[in-house]
C-alpha cells in the first residue's frame, strides 16, 4: 500500500489503533500508559491531542461554518444523551475534546480517536439520505470513545500490543522514506492485529452499534436510521469494496450485525425518517466542498438542467440546485449562480431551513463576486449563528467596516474562545484597523485553538515586542498577552515532555 494522500485520509483508512499512530510525528513516543496496560483517561487525551494536532495541519482539513454547524446541531444533542445515560463518565466529559473535525475527501469514511475526537469525511456526509443516518455514524463513533475501547483493547493484548505499537510507529518513520517499505511495515501490525484481536473487534463494534443506538434514540433521533445507513454500507460491501468505502475496512459489515440491528428496529416498529430540505442541502454541500474537480463541478451544474428534476421530491430538487449553484459559482460563473440561486429560492419557498440556507448561500456567492454590500444585505446581522457571523464579519471587512466586524467577533470568540476560524477573522479585523497588536495577538489565539502552541508562542512573544516598541496597547491588552503568554509556555514545555 502506498500513503500518497493526506492525513486525514491516511487516518481513515488504518484498523483501530494503528490508524491513530500514523498521525503521530516521526520519532515520537507514545504517552506512558503506566505497568497496568490500561490507558488512563490522561494519556488518551495527550494521544488524541497529537493526532488532532496533526489533522488541523492537514490539506484535507475543512473549518465550514454551514457545515459544522449542521453537524454540531446532530453532535451536540448526541453528546447530552450519552450524559444522561451514563456513558460518559464527568472525568471523560472534562478532560476529553469532545470534536468533530471535517476533511474534505470524497471517501466514505469516519474515525474515532482517543481524547474525544472524531474525523469526519464529507464523502460520507454527501451519501446520507437523512440526519437520522449521520447521526447514527456519530453515535457509533461516540461510543467507541465512552467504551474505552482502545484502551480495553491495550489491556487484552497484553504482551502483544507493544509489538504492534512498534510496528505502526516504524512504519510512520519509514513511510516519509520509502512508502513501500512503510506500507510493508504498517501492514504487518495491522495482520497481526487482526490475527490476535479479531474477535475482540467484532465485540466492540456490536458494543458501539447498540450503545450508539441507545445514544441516538435517547438524542431523539430516528432508530431507522441505524438500519437504513446498514443497508447502504452492505449494499457497499457486497459490491466489493473499491477504495471509496474506506469506512468497510475499519468497520467491516456483516450480516450478523446487520440482522440484530435489524430485529431490535423491527421490536421497535418505527417507521423510517424522511429526506429533509435542510439536510438534503448539507449533503450536498459536502459533495461540492470535497473538491470534485472541473468536471465534477460542470456536471454539477449540467444536472441541474435535468427535464426531470421538476417532478422530483422537493429535498432532491433542493439539492441539485444548491450544488449546482455553488459549484457555477467556485466555476466563477456568477450569472449563472445567480439564476441557480433564484430556481433555489422558489424550491425552497416556505421551508425555513431551506429559505435560510438560500439566504446564506446566495451572501456566499455575493462575496465570492466580489459584491461585499449585497452580502451584508443577505446576512443576518442580528444572529448568535456562526455562518452569519462569519460571513457577516468578512462582508464588514472588505466593505471599509472593520471595527463593526470586530466588536461583532469579539463578542463571539468571548463565548467560543476555540473558534480558530473567528480569531483568525477576528486578526483581519484588526488589521483593517491598523491596530497591529491586537491583530498578533488574535493570530496567536487561533493557533492556540489549533494545538500548534509552538507557533502560538512565537506570535504572542511578537506581541510582546510590539507593546515594548509602543505598539499602540493599552495596560489591559498588554496584561492579557502577558498572561497568555505564560499560560501557552506551559503549554510547551508539556508537549516538550510527551516527545
Amino acid at each position: 500500500m502506498r500513503f500518497t494522500s493526506p492525513l486525514f485520509r491516511r487516518v481513515g483508512a488504518a484498523a483501530a489503533l494503528s490508524l491513530v499512530l500514523l498521525g503521530l510525528p516521526a520519532g515520537a513516543q507514545l504517552p506512558s500508559m503506566g505497568d497496568s496496560g490500561d490507558m488512563s483517561t490522561n494519556s488518551e487525551r495527550k494521544l488524541g491531542l497529537r493526532v488532532a494536532r496533526e489533522l488541523y495541519r492537514d490539506p484535507d482539513y475543512i473549518d465550514d461554518p454551514v457545515l459544522v454547524e449542521y453537524v454540531q446541531g446532530i453532535w451536540q444533542p448526541l453528546l447530552a444523551a450519552a450524559r444522561v445515560r451514563g456513558e460518559l463518565t464527568g472525568e471523560m466529559d472534562e478532560k476529553f475534546a469532545w470534536q468533530v473535525l471535517l476533511g474534505k475527501d470524497r471517501t466514505i469514511n469516519a474515525f474515532a480517536v482517543p481524547g474525544g475526537w472524531l474525523g469526519l469525511h464529507l464523502g460520507l456526509i454527501s451519501v446520507t439520505a437523512n440526519r437520522d443516518e449521520l447521526a447514527s455514524v456519530l453515535a457509533h463513533e461516540l461510543s467507541h470513545v465512552t467504551q474505552r475501547h482502545i484502551s480495553r483493547m491495550i489491556e487484552r493484548e497484553g504482551r502483544n500490543f507493544p509489538l504492534l505499537v512498534a510496528a505502526m510507529i516504524l512504519g510512520a518513520i519509514a513511510v516519509g522514506k520509502s512508502p513501500d517499505a512503510g506500507g510493508a511495515l504498517i501492514a504487518g501490525g495491522q495482520a497481526l492485529a487482526v490475527q490476535q484481536g479479531l474477535n475482540f473487534s467484532r465485540d466492540m463494534e456490536r458494543e458501539a452499534d447498540r450503545i450508539g443506538l441507545g445514544v441516538a434514540t435517547q438524542a431523539g433521533f430516528n432508530p431507522q436510521g441505524f438500519v437504513s445507513m446498514f443497508e447502504k454500507l452492505q449494499q457497499a460491501s457486497r459490491l466489493n469494496d473499491s477504495g471509496a468505502f474506506p469506512y468497510l475496512r475499519t468497520h467491516p459489515m456483516n450480516t450478523e450485525r446487520a440482522a440484530e440491528m435489524q430485529s431490535r428496529q423491527q421490536l421497535a416498529g418505527v417507521a423510517p425518517a424522511q429526506p429533509t430540505v435542510e439536510h438534503s442541502i448539507a449533503a450536498a454541500r459536502a459533495r461540492v466542498l470535497s473538491n470534485p474537480g472541473v468536471d465534477g463541478l460542470r456536471g454539477l451544474v449540467t444536472e441541474a438542467d435535468s427535464q426531470s428534476l421538476a417532478a422530483q421530491p422537493r429535498p432532491r430538487q433542493a439539492a441539485v440546485l444548491y450544488s449546482a449553484a455553488l459549484a457555477a459559482s467556485r466555476l466563477r460563473d456568477t450569472p449563472q449562480a445567480t439564476h441557480l440561486l433564484e430556481r433555489l429560492k422558489a424550491a425552497v419557498a416556505g421551508d425555513a431551513a431551506g429559505e435560510r440556507q438560500a439566504r446564506l448561500l446566495e451572501a456566499e456567492v455575493a462575496l465570492a463576486a466580489g459584491a461585499p454590500a449585497r452580502a451584508l444585505r443577505l446576512v443576518d446581522l442580528a444572529s448568535d449563528h456562526r455562518p452569519d457571523v462569519m460571513l457577516a464579519a468578512q462582508a464588514l471587512i472588505q466593505t471599509g467596516q472593520a471595527r463593526q466586524a470586530a466588536e461583532r467577533l469579539q463578542t463571539w470568540v468571548a463565548s467560543q474562545p476555540r473558534d480558530a476560524g473567528a480569531w483568525q477573522m477576528l486578526s483581519q479585523a484588526y488589521a483593517g484597523q491598523q491596530q497591529e497588536v491586537r491583530a498578533v495577538r488574535a493570530d496567536a489565539e487561533a493557533r492556540v485553538a489549533q494545538l500548534d502552541y509552538t507557533a502560538a508562542l512565537d506570535r504572542f512573544k511578537a506581541a510582546q515586542d510590539l507593546v515594548r516598541k509602543g505598539g499602540g496597547a493599552d495596560h489591559i491588552e498588554a496584561s492579557i498577552i502577558d498572561s497568555r503568554t505564560r499560560a501557552v509556555e506551559s503549554l510547551v514545555r508539556e508537549q516538550a515532555l510527551q516527545r
